[in-house]
């Protein structure tokens, strides 16, 4: 019982900080940054677009629930379905707060600090251009009529009250950051639930087993990322707790992948997104978070 204490309560206690901040930052870029600027931001030209629609993540720390919707209406207005879609999967990865609580769960490796943002970045850009070569017009991946899944979205980015006057804004950051906070509580202390009941109780021969094939560690690492559906904001201090059993390649798919694609996710894109193109959207992240775990074992 001792172990998976320490494990679940290290978890906990250390994430606490970053949930919070996350959540008072995602309420303050909800209510003070709007669509039409975010859509005067994103380049029209096709291959520098790329890029810059993933660097935007750098400035837009927004939780990877509240950018589909936003993505949709961007595309909607015509942004390229590419760069929408190189714009979504990178915001959740390389945004500040991410990068800070990566650096704070990995302070004794920081090279999985520049393997994720890299990483990242290079998986987000081509995913988009994946999806450009396939898909022409963005409009016509979208659904006429939205499905919404607002219960399996934890911050209230659905809400379309900005708010007006000082009181307001503060009432509106308060009851966003509030709600945000106990929503993705849950997901981490089911998280560091299960991380710590694999650390303590599983069987060690199954781990010496996943650890010494680098295949099926990264499976299972991208697999976990999907169940846990753990928020990028922490996601980091969950990983931290694998590196010692799998290396730096399965935890880096779990980094990876998990912002981008997750069990609550999924439902939210096939409410928003034609599901002929959510199952090839599903399939290039997974084969690019495979191929970074088989790369990152290789360079790192």
């Amino acid at each position: 019982m001792k172990p998976f204490l320490i494990v679940f309560m290290s978890i906990i206690i250390e994430a606490l900080p970053f949930v919070l901040l996350g959540a008072f930052v995602s309420a303050c870029i909800h209510l003070f940054v709007s669509e039409r600027f975010i859509e005067k931001v994103l380049p029209k030209q096709r291959w520098m677009g790329y890029i810059i629609s993933a660097l935007l993540g750098l400035v837009f720390p927004v939780c990877e629930c509240a950018i589909i919707p936003i993505t949709r209406r961007l595309i909607k207005k015509g942004v390229p379905l590419g760069m929408g879609m190189t714009f979504m999967l990178a915001v959740p990865i390389i945004n500040p707060v991410v990068l800070l609580s990566t650096y704070y769960a990995f302070n004794d490796k920081l090279y999985m600090l520049f393997a994720r943002a890299g990483f990242g970045f290079l998986a987000a850009v081509a995913i988009g251009m994946l999806v450009s070569f396939g898909e022409e017009k963005g409009k016509e991946t979208l659904k006429d009529k939205e499905e919404h899944f607002e219960e399996l979205c934890a911050c209230g980015c659905q809400s379309p009250d900005r708010g007006y006057g000082r009181t307001l804004y503060i009432t509106s950051i308060l009851e966003h950051t509030t709600k945000e906070f106990f929503g993705i509580m849950r997901y981490l202390v089911f998280g560091a639930l299960l991380s710590a009941l694999f650390q303590a109780y599983m069987d060690k021969g199954i781990i010496n087993y996943i650890s010494t094939h680098s295949g099926i560690a990264i499976l299972f690492m991208i697999a976990l990322a999907f169940i846990l559906s753990i928020c990028s904001e922490v996601d980091a201090f969950i990983a931290r707790t694998f590196i010692n059993q799998f290396g730096p390649g399965p935890v880096l798919a779990f980094l990876v992948f998990g912002p981008m694609l997750d069990l609550k996710n999924m439902m939210m894109l096939l409410g928003h997104f034609k599901t002929k193109f959510v199952i090839k959207l599903m399939a290039y992240i997974t084969l690019i978070s495979i191929l970074t775990g088989f790369i990152a074992n290789l360079l790192i």
